[in-house]
């Protein structure tokens, strides 16, 4: 794997181990072609971040700063060593699972990527359903702000009503759902 542009572009990343399917250059570069220049001076949090793949591409990009959060300590170690290795300031990670990390924080961020790892089975884990519908995520969203995450192909798009989903686009096995939050976008405009 490997930075696709920006100032450390081209550059290979580490991937950990335990991350088994780590976003493709090819997924990458599609995000990153719709995001545009949403990513110049943009606050970034990257969740379930593995090898840091999408912050680094933020960083790499032009954004001011990115919170990698990933519940692995080899994953936190990697991230570190891809900061390092791309020389990229702006990075600071935190060991964490998403959920209990976005309780305590307080920050607001530009843009929220998650690449979790894939619900496929009935009893797993839907990490993209349980963020959206947590009240947790919505508040760390700045205004305009999008959550861009990563599901299989072979699932349905995931609702809820605090959530509007703007845009939907399939990569072969991969699909990227693009997120901005329902309340700030249906609140009334207040004339000064």
């Amino acid at each position: 794997m490997r930075i696709i542009a920006g100032k450390a572009g081209r550059i290979a990343i580490k991937v950990p181990s335990a991350v088994a399917r780590p976003t493709t250059d090819f997924v990458r570069q599609a995000i990153f072609s719709i995001l545009a220049e949403r990513v110049e001076n943009a606050r970034v949090l990257d969740l379930f971040a593995g090898s840091g793949a999408l912050g680094l591409e933020a960083l790499s990009r032009g954004a001011a700063f990115c919170t990698f959060v990933d519940e692995s300590r080899h994953a936190i170690s990697t991230i570190q060593e891809n900061l390092k290795k791309a020389r990229l300031s702006g990075g600071q990670t935190v060991k964490s699972e998403a959920i209990p990390f976005l309780k305590r924080d307080a920050a607001s961020y530009d843009l929220i990527f998650a690449d979790p790892p894939y619900w496929k089975h009935y009893g797993d884990t839907d990490h993209v359903s349980d963020l959206l519908k947590s009240d947790l995520l919505a508040p760390r969203l700045a205004t305009d702000a999008w959550l861009i995450a990563e599901i299989s192909s072979h699932l349905a798009s995931p609702i809820s009503e605090n959530f509007s989903l703007i845009a939907r686009r399939e990569y072969g096995n991969s699909t990227i759902v693009i997120y901005q939050s329902a309340i700030r976008l249906y609140e009334p405009t207040i004339a000064s």
